[in-house]
């Protein structure tokens, strides 16, 4: 085998065992939350040696950030690809509000959140990671959008990054604080529909030219 294919081939197993690792601590920090989860116990969940988890990650908090960052990053890698060479702004806002909808309500969907919360007054730099990777990411690429529909003459918007963000919760009204707090179960997909149909029709009363 040459250099080159083994360095390929290292590397995708030096991938497939750092997946590995973060499937078993997702499960442990799902089941115990991260004050409960231990190394060794993510070790053994995920069937390697704590001297190979140590290898890979350093710490708990190490291990929780990079289960964060991927799940932020999925979120706007799947929600927020945004196309600001499409005009039609209410059929883009309808799209992106349901995808929102269905991400934040998916099962499970809602631990890593309640973690983040529960640990960043003494760990800050964790709820720093979540926000900047996760809510600022999915608020900036919805501003840019918005933006340059502004500059397309679609439509009018003193604050871009205001509408953005006024966007985002309005999509998630009545549906995601019930479903975190374990007030209601997941919401109907014809629940999502009407909440962000709704959105949508109040954004562009307000930002549409006419």
């Amino acid at each position: 085998m040459s250099s080159t294919h083994l360095a390929a081939a290292t590397e995708r197993q030096d991938r497939a065992k750092r997946r590995q690792i973060m499937e078993g601590a997702r499960a442990v920090f799902l089941a115990q939350g991260f004050d409960g989860a231990s190394m060794g116990e993510i070790a053994r969940q995920a069937a390697v040696s704590k001297g190979t988890l140590y290898v890979y990650f350093d710490s708990k908090e190490a291990l929780f950030e990079a289960i964060v960052e991927e799940e932020c990053h999925a979120q706007a890698e799947q929600v927020f690809a945004l196309d600001s060479n499409d005009h039609d702004v209410g059929a883009v806002l309808t799209r992106l509000g349901r995808a929102f909808g269905r991400f934040l309500c998916r099962p499970g969907g809602q631990s890593s959140l309640r973690t983040v919360i529960s640990i960043s007054e003494r760990m800050p730099a964790i709820g720093k990671q979540f926000y900047e990777t996760g809510p600022a990411t999915g608020i900036a690429r919805l501003s840019r959008y918005l933006d340059d529909q502004v500059a397309g003459g679609f439509l009018a918007i003193p604050d871009v990054e205001v509408a953005a963000a006024q966007f985002l919760d309005s999509c998630q009204s009545t549906l995601f604080k019930p479903l975190l707090f374990n007030f209601a179960p997941p919401p109907a997909e014809e629940r999502i529909h009407h909440v962000v149909d709704t959105a949508v029709r109040t954004f562009l009363a307000a930002y549409a030219r006419h």
